[in-house]
């Protein structure tokens, strides 16, 4: 086996799990979850000596399946029956309070403005740095650093309980 198959098998064995959550958290499908990490992984092999630092690695990824899934919505050959069919089997193997309250805080984290969803789904989901978040964004520290901090704000006042599509209710 030669260097560059041995350093492409390390990469996927070590960051399949976290492109897999995030695939999962992006579409809610776990088929197209799975062609969206099979094709990062395809693009990733083709592209493995572009990757010059193994400290990047994950953000590397990370960027691949972005752009994978952009291309996804592009290309418009996703299936929506998969979806319906993932999201029941998904519910088949939860409890109902685990996916009541899985599916409220999904709903509303897709309520917040992209700029803070993006970041705060990787360092809630994938337990990325600020430092690796500003790499796969491709923005500085600080700005990843007020996107977190307001995008939680956001969050954490849409689940107030008096929180109503914006508007409280008191008043």
């Amino acid at each position: 086996m030669n260097s560059a198959q041995q350093r492409y098998e390390a990469l996927v064995r070590a960051y399949t799990p976290d492109l897999c959550r995030y695939a999962y958290w992006l579409c809610r499908s776990k088929s197209i979850a799975e062609d969206l990490v099979q094709d990062t992984l395809l693009r990733a092999w083709k592209n493995l000596a572009q990757l010059q630092e193994a400290g990047a690695a994950k953000s590397w990824l990370l960027t691949i399946l972005r752009h994978e899934n952009a291309r996804r919505f592009e290309r418009k050959q996703f299936d929506y029956s998969d979806v319906e069919q993932d999201s029941l089997e998904d519910t088949a193997h939860a409890s109902p309070e685990h996916w009541v309250a899985t599916d409220r805080l999904h709903r509303l984290m897709l309520e917040l403005p992209q700029d803070y969803r993006e970041p705060l789904v990787m360092q809630l989901l994938l337990g990325m740095t600020g430092d690796e978040i500003a790499t796969v964004l491709q923005l500085n520290l600080n700005t990843v650093n007020t996107r977190l901090f307001r995008g939680r704000a956001q969050l954490r006042a849409r689940l107030q309980p008096d929180h109503s599509d914006g508007v409280s209710q008191h008043g």
